[in-house]
């Protein structure tokens, strides 16, 4: 990065508080990258951010790096309408042809990306982990690289894959997923803690799916992850089929094994639940459990419309957080407008998301902010004493926020905003620029 830590006393002409964009709010980040004081500091600002406005960085739950490499690609069909399954053929295709250098080039243009449009800490879902059946686990430290050399903050979910399919072989480009026993994935683990940076990594824990993870081993994962204090993530109802493949061999749907299985939901985030039903999936949340949503890969997958309309009024917003997933857009403004929209298509009604006062870009930040922190066990998210500096700056002066005032900045941002406007990130108080 650009400069060494230090002690800084930030001051932006308005800074996003929780409720609300204010003026005179400094932030004062002492030299271990935490924020320490907000407020009215009296104090010269080392940082003055001029006619910019200061956001929590936005936290990217659930992204799939190395899928960078296929934006663009898979988006013809002369075969006639195509589906989740043969796109997934094209990111096989691509797995195969990864080495260390072009995974490690797709990670870094994937996370340069995510800090140029103001996402600050990511939860990468990494499964690509070997490179050839004699060099195992090679990739896992090939994307912390790329982490490092962007300076964004990462949450590794180090994910376990033991199947193929629902009792089915790993076959051709699976096979650099797999782990051979539980057992070995510990082992990677806990090598992989040992090399870790604190102020800017950390570790999580991820089953792929019931697909590619049998139900006892999804349960024994999980135990150790509460025993560890690591969060734990797994896919979880995307598509029909696997909801249908789970129950031809489990006689459960997804959720309704996990409900069952799992001693507590309180560490447990639940990608996609497109197909999930109202009522478990209420139960989920009420047990503690996130669900991470990624409208745009969901959208452009043609994946479906999760049942969130019928219980968003229930909801706080931490609950629930975004990830850009297959990175075929990385946009977090747009994947917030996308949550709402897609509600809104669905129930043919305005304000899904809205919160105790009726505003909807408030939750959708919160979402997209203090959700993703709370899903991936990371001190970030807000803009309080005790939590890391990590910030995303907008520029109030872009042609595309004309008109916006302190009240209607952040809805200008949410609805009517792209990621052109933002102008610098901070991770740990360290700017990009």
């Amino acid at each position: 990065m650009t400069e060494p830590r230090r002690r800084q006393i930030i001051e932006a002409d308005l800074t996003w508080t929780g409720m609300q964009f204010e003026p005179g709010v400094q932030v004062e980040v002492d030299d271990t990258g935490r924020i320490t004081r907000v407020g009215t500091l009296h104090t010269k600002a080392t940082t003055r951010l001029t006619g910019q406005a200061l956001l929590p960085g936005f936290v990217n739950a659930h992204s799939h790096a190395f899928q960078r490499g296929l934006r663009g690609r898979g988006e013809r069909f002369p075969d006639g309408a195509g589906s989740f399954w043969s796109w997934r053929e094209a990111m096989y295709a691509l797995v195969n042809r990864l080495d260390a250098k072009s995974l490690f080039d797709l990670s870094v243009q994937a996370f340069q990306e995510m800090r140029s449009t103001g996402i600050t800490t990511v939860g990468e879902f990494h499964y690509l982990h070997h490179l050839s059946d004699e060099d195992r686990f090679v990739f896992d430290t090939v994307v912390l690289d790329a982490a490092r050399a962007v300076g964004i903050r990462i949450a590794l979910l180090q994910t376990y894959y033991r199947t193929g399919g629902c009792g089915l072989p790993a076959t051709g480009g699976q096979r650099r997923f797999l782990s051979t026993s539980l057992e070995g994935y510990w082992s990677q683990v806990d090598r992989l803690e040992l090399t870790l940076d604190p102020t800017r990594e950390s570790l999580g824990i991820a089953a792929h799916s019931l697909r590619a993870v049998p139900p006892d081993e999804v349960e024994q994962l999980h135990a150790e992850s509460v025993r560890r204090g690591r969060p734990f993530h797994i896919h979880l109802e995307e598509q029909v089929q696997e909801v249908a493949d789970c129950l031809d061999a489990y006689d459960q749907r997804p959720m309704t094994l996990l409900l069952d299985r799992l001693s507590t939901m309180e560490n447990v985030t639940a990608v996609h639940c497109t197909h999930t039903d109202p009522t478990e999936l209420t139960a989920f949340i009420d047990r503690g459990g996130s669900v991470s949503l990624c409208p745009l890969t969901e959208a452009n997958l043609g994946d479906g419309i999760p049942p969130l309309g019928e219980i968003s009024t229930t909801l706080r917003g931490v609950e629930l957080c975004l990830g850009t997933d297959s990175n075929a857009r990385i946009a977090m403004m747009e994947e917030m407008r996308g949550l709402e929209y897609a509600q809104r298509l669905k129930a043919e009604r305005r304000g899904i998301f809205r919160d105790e006062d009726g505003t909807v870009a408030r939750r959708l930040l919160r979402i997209a902010t203090q959700g993703g922190a709370r899903s991936l066990g990371v001190a970030s998210g807000e803009i309080r004493p005790g939590l890391w500096a990590d910030f995303a700056v907008v520029d109030m002066a872009a042609p595309i926020l004309a008109g916006a005032d302190p009240d209607t900045l952040l809805d200008s941002i949410v609805f009517g905003a792209d990621p052109s406007v933002v102008t610098r990130t901070a991770v740990g108080g360290i700017w990009d620029r």
